[in-house]
């Protein structure tokens, strides 16, 4: 089972919207600043999650993106989903030519398996994950980091 590199900062990059929401519009380059994502591969995942709904672009100076529904009302597979990830436990990615182009034994656990992940996933909002304490934490740090790196000389 696995969950591509596209998945993991799309989720990264939503919670730190999320977390910064109340600033208004948060450019990209903050984003690629605070969670060492690159600016062309956020633009790419932004792309995406403006066609799904889940992001506004807000253009000129003091632009950036914000989110398009409350925090509560997003959750994490919504986004994997926007950006076009699977959560995909089997070998043969559900298709079902696993074995000789039939169904391997355990075809069905790993579907099932997947189902249950994007299940969980499904119950995580992001409100649920700005509210936890340890990601409150590391937001404040990546912050200060950030601040410390604009000050002018």
């Amino acid at each position: 089972m696995r969950l591509t590199t596209k998945g993991r900062y799309a989720v990264t990059a939503m919670l730190d919207l999320a977390l910064h929401n109340s600033e208004g519009p948060i450019s990209l380059a903050c984003i690629s600043e605070r969670q060492g994502i690159s600016l062309s591969y956020l633009e790419q995942l932004f792309s995406k999650l403006r066609k799904g709904q889940l992001v506004n672009s807000i253009r000129g100076p003091g632009g950036g993106y914000q989110l398009n529904r409350e925090t509560c009302e997003i959750n994490v597979a919504q986004i994997i989903d926007a950006v076009n990830e699977s959560i995909d436990a089997t070998n043969c990615h559900g298709k079902g030519d696993c074995h000789h182009g039939e169904f391997c034994l355990t075809h069905h656990l790993w579907i099932d398996l997947s189902d249950q992940i994007h299940q969980f996933l499904s119950s995580i909002s992001l409100e649920k994950l700005v509210e936890r304490k340890d990601i409150a934490l590391i937001a404040m740090r990546q912050s200060d980091i950030q601040n410390l790196n604009f000050q002018p000389n």
